[in-house]
């Protein structure tokens, strides 16, 4: 859509630019609180040992952290007698495929049961608060609302098919709603479960570059630099300098993918002239070793100015951090305070977990706001939400190129397209979990997830919850399973992904 828009040279209306922001924005409350709880959660919180919590202890516990209504003896005695029922039959339902009792797991019973109760909440609460999203995408998830040049979601004060005053109060309400979750409830789980996981700081550093293409437009412009989550790039570690990005400076290579290039696998090429041409050279079943060893990946290996790049929610806090975005700077200062550590934690599995809980606060503070510029504008009569002009092919120029940028929940997300002929003669993605799971490049340069590996403790290769827990930290798209392997490509086990 942007890189279309951008190729066609389209600026879309100030109501587009708005309902796109509260699309994304709430897509990235939900998706942060969904991953926290239901998909991260479980590689710190045992959830058997809630079985001995003590629910008085527990209500001391909530209620020191929170004044959350939820936080009675009553409420979490009935948790974990609904807990036990699970344990009891047998079929623990979501709470399938983890490693209860792993020493690795440090939370007293209390706050595992605490965090129990919670993980339940925010199934009801995510259900609910999403219908933001499926009241301006029409479905959640992948929003249906999108055209090239603006939005399909009608204005109109006077119709109840459109969005009108009535909508806007009905959004509004769920906004508060999505908040008071995020502050009351996820953001003190987080620093509670923190708290006790400390020397995590030291693990999952990962490559140490960082790259973020911005989010939150302030204004209608294509691929504009006036974001409200600024768009730069950190080379090692440093947060003295953020650079800027330049989308020519970005490679893919396929040395050890399964792909092949003409002009030879060794050479980067730069997404409008990328190729997708299989060349699958891996094992074969009973699936036992990797194959030739060269090429042991399906994702490709993206690189910027030659270096692989950390994308995601750590990686646009540090860029927002270190470009002195002041609502940024509150809240990791706060955080930082809360658990009496340095910044240089933010380097590692525990930040990457901890800044995703910053930009969940900060972008659920905004949503208000955004609702407030749509109000404002359909105030004064503003209710156009698409841009007509060269919507008609035959206005296009022969030959278009674009690339359009976008910051998904798991990260930076880069489209790119050729037209010609007013028909897509090459069109290019690169998506998060290519720039983080990328295999080695031609320089064998790894990239973030197998350098944040580097170093990590494992204490039973058979149950691998360290690994698990700096991989879920990147929230990662995995379809299916995860394969662990030895030296010699021999499978060691495999591990069902929650």
């Amino acid at each position: 859509m942007r890189a279309v828009e951008n190729a066609l040279k389209i600026t879309i209306p100030d109501n587009a630019r708005i309902i796109r922001n509260l699309i994304t924005g709430i897509q990235y409350v939900q998706d942060h609180v969904i991953h926290f709880y239901h998909l991260h959660a479980l590689d710190w919180v045992d959830i058997v040992s809630a079985l001995k919590a003590d629910p008085k202890k527990t209500s001391a516990l909530a209620q020191s952290i929170s004044d959350w209504h939820n936080s009675s003896t009553a409420y979490f005695k009935g948790v974990k007698a609904k807990l036990k029922a699970f344990v009891d039959s047998g079929q623990i339902g979501p709470f399938t495929n983890a490693y209860w009792g792993h020493r690795a797991y440090k939370l007293p019973p209390e706050a595992n049961l605490m965090a129990v109760a919670h993980y339940l909440e925010a199934l009801d609460w995510q259900r609910d608060v999403i219908r933001i999203h499926a009241t301006l995408g029409s479905k959640n998830p992948h929003a249906q609302t999108y055209l090239v040049g603006g939005m399909a979601v009608p204005i109109d004060p006077a119709s109840q098919n459109a969005l009108n005053a009535d909508t806007i109060a009905f959004i509004t309400g769920l906004a508060k709603k999505a908040l008071a979750f995020v502050e009351k409830v996820y953001i003190p789980d987080l620093l509670a479960v923190a708290s006790f996981y400390k020397e995590w700081a030291g693990y999952g550093a990962g490559v140490g570059n960082f790259l973020a293409y911005g989010v939150f437009e302030q204004d209608t412009k294509s691929n504009t630099d006036n974001l409200f989550f600024p768009r730069g790039a950190i080379y090692g570690k440093d947060l003295s300098t953020v650079h800027p990005v330049d989308h020519t400076k970005i490679t893919e290579y396929v040395t050890h993918s399964w792909y092949d290039y003409s002009g030879g696998d060794d050479k980067g090429k730069h997404p409008w002239d990328g190729e997708t041409k299989y060349n699958y050279t891996g094992p074969k079943p009973p699936y036992k070793y990797l194959g030739d060893g060269k090429k042991y990946s399906w994702i490709k290996s993206p690189r910027y100015e030659e270096r692989p790049m950390e994308v995601g929610p750590l990686a646009r806090m540090l860029v927002a951090y270190a470009s002195g975005h002041k609502r940024v700077q509150e809240v990791v200062n706060f955080v930082l305070k809360k658990l009496d550590v340095p910044a240089a934690i933010l380097f590692s599995t525990l930040g990457r977990t901890a800044a995703r809980g910053v930009e969940t606060l900060v972008t659920a503070e905004m949503l208000p706001v955004w609702l407030d510029e749509l109000a404002a504008n359909m105030k004064k009569g503003d209710y156009r939400i698409h841009a007509n002009e060269r919507w008609e092919p035959s206005t296009w120029p022969k030959e278009a190129q674009g690339y359009g940028w976008h910051e998904a929940p798991r990260g930076a997300l880069g489209h790119w397209v050729k037209i010609r002929d007013g028909k897509i003669e090459n069109y290019q993605i690169v998506v998060p979990s290519t720039w983080n799971g990328s295999p080695r490049d031609a320089k064998g340069q790894r990239g973030p997830y197998e350098e944040a590996l580097i170093g990590t403790p494992v204490a039973d290769p058979e149950q691998p919850l360290e690994i698990l827990r700096t991989i879920h930290s990147f929230d990662p798209c995995m379809a299916c399973a995860v394969h662990v392997v030895d030296p010699d490509g021999r499978e060691v086990t495999r591990i069902k992904v929650v």
